[in-house]
Parts: structure tokens; sequence; C-alpha cells
């Protein structure tokens, strides 16, 4: 009995690790950014998962059974809010489970966009620098309050990734003082990079007739191309989210050159520069700086 008492300890042991994995929350995030900034806070106290796949458009997504699901097994959701999640699906999922949700652009002062005679808040707020920081210190809060044993932990982790917010927001300052400011033109297929604009000095330009909600006609087409050509820009940007052959197309028969892809409502794959929120906002800043410098 005794030559056997280790083997004894070590599968007991054993029998524990899943009971012990088991006991992280899980938190379920609807967008990349949103994970991202989740996973810097709670580092390895709990399990995050996204319902979103990189290169995903959180505008027109479309649950499927297996996000009802997971969010079913959650103990809280975390999404981006400001109407960014099309028709509310990250709240439904969310209320038909029973499951706490929370906004993390709660506290951000929204911009307001003007679409169609609507008005509606600009969704987009992570793209600021300043507005991420807000994202963090929403989702500091809650998973503190989710798991408060470990909040020290937390604020920890959170300060840390604070800094390193600020010393973004630097760093884009002193990159794009190399293109003088009458050159500061973003165009890009959609609207969704008014908060990047606004805290670089940049006008943003999204073309008249452009949509991302389908396939654009023949009539549409010749607006885009139109309104690309009286901006007087040599290059505009694809966005990671969005088809990039229709806009190459165009920006062919507007007579400029795509100036390279832009991450934008969704970060990038695994493996790639922009997988994380810090390296998605520096490679944006360096694609933009090598079209327009």
């Amino acid at each position: 009995m005794w030559r056997n008492l280790p083997f004894l300890v070590l599968a007991a042991c054993l029998a524990l690790v899943p009971a012990r994995a088991a006991e992280k929350k899980l938190i379920v995030c609807s967008t990349t950014q949103v994970a991202d900034f989740t996973r810097q806070v709670v580092g390895d106290r709990a399990r995050v998962a996204c319902i979103l796949a990189p290169g995903a458009d959180p505008h027109l997504y479309e649950p499927k059974p297996g996000d009802a699901k997971l969010v079913q097994q959650c103990d809280l959701v975390i999404q981006n809010g400001l109407g960014l999640e099309g028709k509310n699906w990250m709240a439904n999922l969310a209320q038909d489970a029973g499951k706490p949700v929370v906004a993390a652009t709660a506290g951000v002062k929204p911009l307001v966009l003007d679409e169609h005679g609507a008005t509606h808040d600009d969704p987009h707020a992570w793209f600021d620098p300043v507005n991420a920081a807000v994202y963090v210190k929403n989702i500091l809060e809650s998973v503190s309050k989710l798991d408060p044993d470990h909040a020290e932990e937390f604020a920890a982790r959170a300060k840390l990734y604070l800094q390193h917010l600020r010393v973004l927001d630097a760093w884009i300052k002193e990159q794009f003082n190399a293109i003088p400011k009458e050159q500061r033109i973003l165009v890009t297929s959609h609207d969704a990079f008014n908060y990047f604009c606004q805290a670089y000095g940049f006008r943003n330009q999204a073309p008249a007739g452009w949509t991302t909600e389908g396939e654009i006609t023949p009539e549409q087409r010749q607006k885009v191309v139109a309104s690309i050509a009286s901006f007087g820009v040599k290059s505009i940007f694809v966005e990671t989210s969005v088809n990039p052959k229709t806009i190459q197309d165009i920006a062919r028969d507007a007579g400029v050159k795509v100036g390279g892809e832009l991450y934008s409502d969704s970060m990038g794959p695994a493996g790639s520069a922009g997988e994380e929120y810090l390296g998605m906002m520096r490679e944006n800043v360096l694609t933009i700086l090598h079209a327009l410098k």
C-alpha cells in the first residue's frame, strides 16, 4: 500500500485539475476588441470567449445556435454597446439566457452621425485610445464584482495596460506629425474612423452612396466613384471587415490607389500583427503613414 501512495497522490491531484479549471468564470464578449481588453484585465483568472470571429462584421452578424449555448454557460456578458451589435443581438442573447450584460462604452461621450436624415451614436469609440481606457475601466469594475477575490490582481493588470494606452496615444501623435494637416484626409469604405480622425486631426471621408449592407447598384457605384474623385486624395483604404474587391475596383475607376487594409470593426486573426488592440492600432497607423506621407 505504501509503495502505491505516490501514485494515489498523483491520481488525486490529476482528478482535481478539471474541477479547478471549472472554477474559472466564463466571460463572453461580443467583439474582438472587447474580448482583448477583457483578457488584458483578467489574465488567466477567467476564461474569455468571443462571439465574433476576426474579420466578422458586428453590424450584420446573425447569432448562431452555438452562441446561445455559450452565453447560457457564461457568468458575464460584455458588449461594445452604442448600437454596434446590430439589432441588439448580444443583449438579446444575454437577456434570453438571464445573464448580466455590461456595455464597455458606458461613460464614453459618443460622436453623433447623421445618415440619411437620421442621427445615431457612432459606436466605434475604441479607435481613440482615450476611449479604450474607458472600456478597460468598465471591464475592470465588472470583473472585480464578478470575482472580488482577485480584484487587486485585475486592478494591477489594468493599471499596466492603461499605461500602454497612454504610450500608444503619444506615439500615434508623434507618427502623424510627419503628415501635414492639409494632407490628413482618411477615405475608407464606411464611417468607422470618426473617433480616430477627431483624435489625430484627420478629416474622415466615406464615399457618398457606399453601403456595407450588400451589393451596390450601378447608380450607387457611379456616385461612389464621383465622390472619391472629388476628395482629391491619392490613396483610399480598405477595411478588413469589408469585401476588398469592390472597393479596389471602385478605386481604379476613380483614379486613386488603395493605400492598404485597415483593421476596423474587427481585429486580425491569431498570429497576425493585428490580433491584439495595440497591434491593430499600430499597424493601422503605419499603413496610413506609408500611404499618405
